[in-house]
């Protein structure tokens, strides 16, 4: 991180974290032979737990050190967005889009905790059928309109059909579809071209597929649909990694020297178009 935000909420969360984990020791000590012996079968049923992964259970990360949860689950504090598509509500970041409240551009509720470099960020997401979101990071703020971003997101639907990918909001667009291990270059004459010139078809001209991680619809079969799924998100120096429920859906090494950002905003988006809502929980971030 670029200042020492995050280091003041660890210790304004000590505490509670703290009491957390000793309650859970409490609740779960005289069960905990028997939750072992039915995860064990579990892992070995689907070939490791990493796949088990998208109930909503902070656990791990509460236990791991360097994890700081950043969404207290109570009120929008340490977060800004239009309170008009932006609530708190049963514990959820919820964003929605209503038929009174139709949206004309994109909006993005942005974390005031500072710019994040390098890290790692875990949460739990579910979406309806008709939504469209996603999780911007080393974005830039705009001027032009209020809460909105420009940068890298991993992009979430209620349809699945762009989950898991890399996007690039208001910039070079896809960088990586669901499935591809992809290495990002830079335009020929950055000095003459135009960035949009080398976008076709909502896609970066400049980039190379190196690996398949995967076919895209049987990766889709991973993520369930309006429900909750676990997103991990690995973003250091210029390889950024997206996860969902375990599995690698993406993962983009931007060699581009001009247009990567080493650093920026991080910030969760509603989209424009149909009547949707999108919760997010159990929100942690750690720095690498």
């Amino acid at each position: 991180m670029q200042n020492s935000v995050l280091v003041k909420y660890k210790k304004s969360v000590q505490g509670v974290i703290s009491k957390r984990k000793q309650a859970l020791y409490f609740s779960f000590s005289g069960s905990r032979t028997l939750f072992v012996v039915l995860m064990s079968a579990v892992c070995i049923g689907q070939l490791g737990c990493k796949e088990v992964r998208g109930s909503g259970d902070a656990t791990t990360e509460r236990k791991e050190e360097g994890f700081v949860e950043i969404f207290n689950g109570k009120d929008l504090e340490g977060w800004e967005g239009n309170p008009t598509y932006w609530r708190v509500e049963d514990g959820n970041l919820v964003g929605e889009v209503s038929p009174e409240t139709p949206l004309k551009k994109n909006t993005f509720v942005i974390w005031q905790g500072g710019q994040a470099d390098d890290f790692e960020l875990r949460l739990d997401v579910k979406i309806t059928e008709s939504g469209n979101s996603g999780i911007n990071y080393r974005s830039e703020l705009l001027d032009s309109i209020p809460y909105a971003l420009r940068g890298y997101q991993a992009d979430i639907d209620g349809k699945n059909r762009y989950t898991g990918q890399n996007y690039e909001e208001r910039k070079r667009t896809t960088l990586a579809y669901r499935g591809e291990k992809v290495l990002v270059k830079g335009q020929t004459d950055h000095n003459t071209a135009v960035l949009r010139d080398n976008v076709k078809k909502n896609c970066w001209q400049s980039r190379e597929v190196v690996e398949s991680l995967g076919d895209s619809d049987s990766l889709k079969t991973k993520i369930r649909m309006e429900d909750w799924n676990h997103v991990r998100l690995v973003v250091q120096g210029n390889r950024l990694q997206h996860y969902v429920n375990g599995i690698l859906m993406s993962d983009v090494t931007d060699n581009d020297s001009v247009n990567r950002k080493m650093s920026g905003h991080l910030g969760m988006q509603v989209h424009v178009g149909p009547p949707m809502k999108v919760a997010y929980k159990n929100i942690f971030l750690k720095e690498l």
